[in-house]
């Protein structure tokens, strides 16, 4: 990378915090349905076995999320404008599986806050799945389009944080508690081919997709025209948001061992049943009050990643399209269509897919999973002739490539039966 967008030596504590945003955002995209349902569930169908799968994936990942706001903080571009100076067709590919991916997860991560609101709400009220997935993604039309995002931007942290407190001290109460594992409970193992989906959909939003690295890149260049970032600012913000999304991932792990694993208890995965499900085990640890509470906080969790996805997504995608077509910059209006478009799109989904969230959640990790080696791959040829890597990163970005294309090819060969 030949040129310094931001400054490189303000290591303050005052330039760390005044670049915290973006990361923190791309957390906020990322805490939702891979934590609150993913790790919850790999708690409680495996134990901890599932943890290495989870650490594995933040750990051979991470390289192609920091690349996202390190790229721009040594260019002053965006990852998409970085393909587009590479090439074309490195632009036309991103533009393309981000267009399919927009929807795919907006559509996934709708219907999970969608259910959540129905368990809230009172059963008299009679008011069904698809008309409040219609009133969210209103609203969040409406919060986009009308530039009202910023705002809600820092409540939406406050929620996060809320969750976060609130996880932490469920796990740390239930530890405390007598185990649930029934006596004579054998340990049933994940590592065959019948689980290999569960595992690829556990891995595939882990901490969250990885074309995120380039929505953050765009949140980290947005966040640099109203205020000078640091280098150091920016990469602080970046691991701040990586590592407070990966120990929940195992917080929630740990939530799903202590309360469910081993009980003999049927798990529910079908629909929403889920979710209560979930929501009763804060209660379980915490006590019948927090279940409420707790309920609201995840549905306002969810309500921020679908805003956070929305506005990302089409943010990706306009400026795809403006680099398409040779623009000097991104227009509003621009931005405001893909809004809108993937708003509809991801409501039409949700409206088909609204009694099988399982299903519609799966499928969206599933899809996120095998679309990662190529955002992945992206990520790595753009920056590994441009900015000089250390070997261990080098390293480790190979074995990362290695590791989600080795997982994809493995996963496609057993559903074309050749496994057996």
């Amino acid at each position: 990378m030949s040129t310094t967008a931001y400054s490189r030596t303000d290591r303050s504590w005052s330039s760390r915090f005044a670049a915290l945003g973006p990361g923190l955002l791309a957390a906020s995209a990322a805490i939702g349905a891979s934590h609150l349902v993913s790790s919850t569930q790999a708690g409680a169908l495996f134990g901890w076995q599932l943890g290495i799968v989870i650490v594995l994936a933040l750990v051979l990942k991470y390289p192609f999320f920091r690349f996202g706001p390190e790229y721009t903080a040594e260019t002053g571009l965006s990852l998409v404008e970085g393909y587009a100076r590479k090439g074309r067709g490195y632009l036309l590919v991103f533009f393309a599986l981000a267009t399919v991916s927009s929807v795919i997860s907006t559509a996934g991560v709708t219907l999970l806050g969608t259910v959540i609101l129905a368990w809230l709400l009172p059963a008299s009220w009679g008011v069904g799945v698809p008309v409040l997935a219609a009133v969210l993604m209103l609203l969040t039309w409406l919060l986009l389009v009308g530039g009202h995002y910023k705002a809600l931007d820092g409540v939406t942290k406050v929620i996060v944080v809320t969750l976060a407190v609130g996880t932490v001290v469920a796990v740390v109460m239930a530890a405390g508690r007598s185990p649930v594992r029934e006596a004579g409970f054998v340990d049933p193992s994940p590592w065959t081919l019948a689980t290999l989906p569960l595992l690829v959909a556990l891995v595939g939003w882990m901490p969250a997709p990885v074309e995120i690295s380039a929505l953050n890149s765009l949140w980290v260049k947005a966040k640099a025209q109203d205020r000078r970032l640091s280098r150091d600012g920016i990469l602080f913000d970046f691991t701040t948001g990586y590592v407070v999304s990966g120990v929940l991932a195992l917080f929630f792990l740990a939530l799903g061992v202590f309360v469910q694993y081993g009980s003999g208890r049927e798990l529910e995965v079908a629909g929403g049943a889920y979710i209560p499900q979930l929501l009763n085990m804060y209660g379980e640890a915490i006590g019948r009050w927090a279940v409420p509470l707790m309920a609201v906080v995840a549905f306002f969790t969810m309500f921020g990643t679908i805003i956070s996805v929305v506005d990302g997504y089409a943010r990706a995608c306009a400026e795809s399209q403006r680099l398409l077509r040779g623009q000097a910059e991104m227009s509003r209006r621009t931005k405001d269509v893909w809004i809108t478009g993937i708003a509809v799109v991801g409501l039409v989904i949700v409206v088909f897919m609204s009694a099988q969230l399982a299903g519609m959640l799966r499928f969206a990790m599933i899809s996120a999973f095998l679309t990662a080696p190529v955002f992945a791959w992206l990520n790595f040829s753009l920056v590994r002739h441009e900015h000089q890597l250390s070997p261990t990163l080098r390293a480790l970005t190979w074995a990362g490539l290695v590791f989600l294309a080795g997982f994809a090819v493995l996963f496609l060969l057993s559903l074309t039966g050749v496994l057996g």
